[in-house]
């Protein structure tokens, strides 16, 4: 949940990437279909909260978290929600606009997250809750990367979309592509490379997520355990359960 891109392929279609950063210990179980408000919902679960930072629903939308605003806050000891229900609220929400129009982020702790939407179009939309106020904007169908602020400073931020601008000029975009940049870019810098170990936080999976006309494919890498896994979310079938 700190290093996201997103590559818009044209026709309503695009690929989703996310690289999540935890302490070494917090393990993730594979993406799995679950039900929450009569909502069908494919996603990886932490093991130690059941909560997720990213997933897919039958809603056709997918939501991803950041840890963190624009910038680095102070931790408060208790936040009254965690950040992983704003995802599932928002993954089953009927209305994604109305939805964050309303929604109370008191006391949430500050997050970034990126949603697209294709329940009429897609749309792709940015949300950020600085602690106070919440920011949230739509986005132009264009390949974007964001990195947690929680973890990486501006220059350091800048850094990788530097990596990124270079990685778009000599590589053709895909999915396999996007998947060995989230690999492998800056693999020489284990503090803020794409895949980082700073040793009491390190990254621990990768999830990507294609969409492909109607069909969405799940993509998760476990690097604790290098177990890979692969789920397809019809989203016709799903629509007519």
């Amino acid at each position: 949940m700190c290093t996201v891109s997103i590559f818009y392929k044209g026709n309503n279609d695009f690929v989703l990437t996310s690289n999540r950063d935890e302490a070494p210990n917090r393990n993730a179980l594979s993406p799995d279909f679950y039900s929450i408000n009569n909502t069908s919902l494919l996603m990886p679960k932490d093991e130690q909260s059941g909560g997720s930072w990213i997933g897919a629903s039958d809603r056709n939308r997918i939501v991803c978290l950041l840890n963190g605003g624009f910038k680095l806050h102070e931790r408060k000891p208790n936040y009254r929600q965690s950040r992983g229900v704003v995802v599932t609220d928002l993954l089953t929400a009927k209305d994604i606009e109305t939805t964050i129009e309303a929604y109370n982020f008191k006391d949430i702790e500050p997050f970034t997250i990126v949603i697209a939407d294709w329940d009429t179009g897609l749309k792709f939309f940015e949300l950020v809750w600085d602690s106070e106020l919440k920011h949230f904007q739509k986005l132009p169908l264009e390949t974007k990367i964001w990195s947690s602020s929680t973890l990486y400073t501006e220059d350091k931020k800048q850094a990788r979309r530097d990596w990124f601008e270079d990685f778009k000029s000599e590589k053709e975009l895909s999915s396999s592509s996007l998947l060995g940049f989230h690999k492998t870019a800056g693999k020489d810098n284990t503090n803020f490379g794409v895949v980082m170990d700073r040793g009491f936080v390190k990254t621990t999976s990768i999830t990507q997520i294609e969409k492909t006309n109607a069909t969405l494919e799940m993509r998760f890498l476990n690097l604790n355990t290098s177990e890979k896994t692969s789920k397809i979310f019809n989203l016709v079938e799903a629509v007519n359960e």
